[in-house]
Order: C-alpha cells, then structure tokens, then sequence
C-alpha cells in the first residue's frame, strides 16, 4: 500500500502504471486491475471485463491518469454497468469501445440508455445469473437512489433495481463488487468471498466508513481491493475521499486492505 496526498489533500495512489496489450492476453489465473474511480478490469484465463471503466471525458478534474484509453483497449468480452451516475456509466467511454467489445450488461433501465447509443446493451434484474467466457455474473442488490431527492434528476423515479452490484465466480475464487449502496442487512449475510472490492465512501448515499468496517468484519477472509477513493480532485466531496490507511487501521488482519496503483493488477 503506498498511499500520497494531493496537493489540496486528499489520499490518492501511487503513479498509475500504463496498461498494454498483454494485459488482455490469455493467462493461467484471474488477475483484478483497478482503473481508478470506481472502474475494474477483470482477466480471468483470458476472459477480459470491464465493470464502470470511467477512462476519458469526466466533467470533474482527476487525481489521476487512466492507465489505459479506450481507444487502445485491444479487445473486451464485456463492459458491466452498475448504475447511471456518469462517474459509472461513460457513455463517451461505451462508444469508443463499440469495435471491441463483445457485449454490454446492465441493469434493465440502464441497459435501455446502453440500446440508445447504438450499442448491444443487455438488461438484467437483480438476482440474475449470466456468463461471459469462463465467468458467472450475478447482480446483487444495491440502494443508491439519491436522484428522487434532487430536482435536476428525479424527471423519473428512480427504483432499487435500477442499481446493483456484481457477484463474479471465476475458476480462480470469487470477487464481490457491492457497488455504490448505503449498507443493506443482505450485503451482511452473503457467502465468504474471496475478494471484495470496496467502496469506502463516507457518505450516506455509500456504505459510509462504519459501513465499510461493518462489511469487511463480515467477511473476515476476503481480500479487500479499495475502489472509489484518490481518483477526483474534489476535497470537499466525502464520496471521493476515503483513504485506505484508516480502512486498515480499523479491520482485523489489516494486511488484506489493497490500496494499488491504477494499473496495477492483483492476483485472486
């Protein structure tokens, strides 16, 4: 864990370190790759995905480069989209990958606004099981729905199952993204995951910090891979500033908190 402050303060990580196309290739294992935000690649023996990748065109400042551009991604089975809020959901980023990626998945309402860009989007309800490659993806439920509180926003209403996370198994173990979400009694009783990537946030639309630390000693065993946190320049916004040094200074087995490097990829 190597963790810096911004110049205004905020935790970020060390240097992102640049994807190639290697990173794509065929491999024995499942690696995890954080792409900073809250975007994740998943290689598993050459099964390639992508969950939320926020790599071009953000409308807020970054902490951070992206280590890779759409543009240069060599090849994608699928793009996974947890929720609506374009920190998630990069339609510029969607499109940009249309040459090389195979299939889009979402939840129903989001995969609608996938359809509306040209792009092969496929709904799926909360609880739904589906394969790509070598992999299984169950959409786990999450509560996020900020957007019925805010008149730019609510021009419809937004329900629990416009939202999820994503539970993957993969020969290699299983990965648990809970996504964005306040706390919900059903993230506590889940089976024991193999690695869980985190969101800290301490916010009440997120899991909060307790939140968080209620989680992870749930799941004593699982790896815990921090998302969310060191990626925009906005120190005034508690979902952007978590900071993994005090997730770890508050859990058993503190070794399990990963903090890399955009770029970097962490074997299951």
């Amino acid at each position: 864990m190597r963790i810096f402050k911004s110049p205004r303060g905020q935790a970020m990580p060390g240097p992102t370190r640049p994807m190639t196309g290697a990173d794509f290739a065929p491999r024995p294992d499942t690696a995890v790759t954080w792409l900073g935000s809250a975007g994740i690649f998943l290689n598993s023996r050459g099964t390639t995905l992508m969950v939320d990748p926020l790599l071009q065109d953000f409308d807020m400042p970054l902490l951070i480069q992206p280590p890779i551009l759409p543009r240069q991604v060599p090849q994608l089975d699928a793009l996974l989209i947890t929720h609506i809020d374009n920190d998630h959901f990069s339609r510029s980023g969607c499109v940009d990958l249309k040459e090389v990626c195979r299939s889009y998945h979402a939840p129903r309402y989001v995969a609608e606004q996938i359809s509306a860009l040209g792009l092969p989007g496929t709904g799926h309800g909360i609880g739904e099981t589906f394969r790509v490659g070598c992999v299984s993806a169950t959409l786990t439920p999450a509560k996020h729905d900020w957007q019925n509180s805010s008149k730019k926003w609510a021009y419809r209403h937004w329900e629990e199952k416009d939202y999820c996370g994503y539970w993957f198994d993969t020969p290699d173990g299983s990965i648990w993204l809970p996504g964005d979400s306040k706390l919900l009694p059903s993230h506590l009783t889940m089976p024991q995951p193999d690695m869980i990537l985190l969101d800290f946030s301490d916010n009440e639309w997120h899991i909060t910090f307790e939140g968080a630390v209620r989680l992870a000693e749930a799941y004593p065993q699982a790896r815990l891979l921090c998302i969310h946190w060191g990626s925009v320049d906005a120190p005034d916004w508690s979902t952007f500033n978590g900071d993994p040094a005090a997730l770890a200074a508050r859990v058993s087995n503190p070794a399990r908190v990963l903090a890399p490097a955009p770029g970097e990829s962490i074997v299951l």
